[in-house]
């Protein structure tokens, strides 16, 4: 049997507002949104303005979703073990240097940890029906139905760029009474500058992907798209908590930005909006700790 007779696509909705034209061809397969491979429950559709019609009968459910918090923590301590047995193999660093180091090496294997786990999902995928990846899980093509594809792009860009700003002076105006966890990745030179290029280079990809892809679909399934939002947002806020512990005011307002990418991502139906929002807003934030921690040591050092 071949792939096509194995998988049960169904293509887009369409737009009424657009006429449909007599001689167009039907689209490509990677332009399709899969149904799942087993008998699950009728796709969910919004009526509402702010949400157009989708069909959330991914092939992936909640098990899938728990699983892997635990696939995520097993294959962070083997690529860790592999890092530090490296270190020690071909290069014979100390005990003290293993110390020393340990957050800059946890961080690499980090990493590759989140890496490995789009490989994970790409099979898992592939695997339920012969599906494309990328389209399946939610990187179609943004479609602007009022601007241009590069307007559309740009104002996302400035809405992440105002996003962050407006956080940073929220959160400025209620600071945590303690350090936060995070601060102390920021003692050292490469572990600073490693840090925010796994934040705008890498984190924004595999958490898109992880949250927006994978999570968003399901939770939209199961509760509808307005919930799906609240709850996909809630745990991404959540699961960045061991960051910010003891800044609660920080986590909930991390929370809410986890509620508005998600908006931006059921609004346009791929996650490529969500992910020009989340580069651009840690790529503010990453500037503010640039300029933090160098800034005024240079304008001390000039006077």
């Amino acid at each position: 049997m071949s792939a096509e007779d194995n998988s049960s696509l169904s293509p887009e909705p369409h737009d009424p507002s657009e006429p449909a034209s007599p001689n167009s061809e039907p689209p490509p397969a990677g332009h399709f949104e899969p149904l799942p491979v087993t008998p699950g429950p009728a796709p969910r559709r919004s009526d509402s303005k702010w949400f157009p019609p989708e069909n959330y009968n991914v092939p992936w459910n909640w098990l899938d979703v728990v699983l892997i918090v635990p696939i995520a923590l097993a294959m962070l301590f083997v690529v860790a073990l592999v890092i530090l047995g490296s270190e020690v193999a071909f290069f014979h660093a100390r005990p003290s240097y293993l110390r020393q180091h340990m957050s800059f090496l946890l961080i690499s294997a980090q990493i590759v940890m989140e890496l490995a786990l789009l490989g994970y999902l790409a099979l898992q995928i592939h695997s339920r029906g012969h599906l494309p990846f990328w389209t399946t899980i939610g990187w179609r093509p943004l479609r602007p139905r009022s601007v241009s594809r590069g307007g559309a792009y740009f104002g996302f860009i400035v809405s992440g760029v105002v996003l962050a700003l407006l956080v940073s002076l929220a959160s400025a105006a209620f600071p945590p009474k303690q350090p936060l966890p995070i601060e102390k990745i920021f003692q050292t030179r490469s572990l600073t500058f490693l840090f925010m290029a796994t934040a705008v280079l890498v984190a924004p990809l595999v958490e898109e992907t992880l949250f927006r892809g994978y999570l968003y679909p399901v939770a939209a399934r199961s509760f509808g798209v307005v919930g799906g939002i609240f709850v996909t947002g809630a745990i991404f806020g959540l699961l960045h908590g061991s960051q910010l512990w003891g800044g609660w005011w920080q986590i909930g307002l991390l929370v809410i930005v986890g509620i508005l990418f998600t908006f931006a991502r059921a609004a346009t139906r791929t996650n490529v909006s969500s992910f020009l929002l989340h580069i651009s807003y840690n790529g503010v934030q990453v500037i503010g700790v640039i300029v933090s921690l160098y800034a005024p040591k240079h304008f001390l050092h000039m006077h």
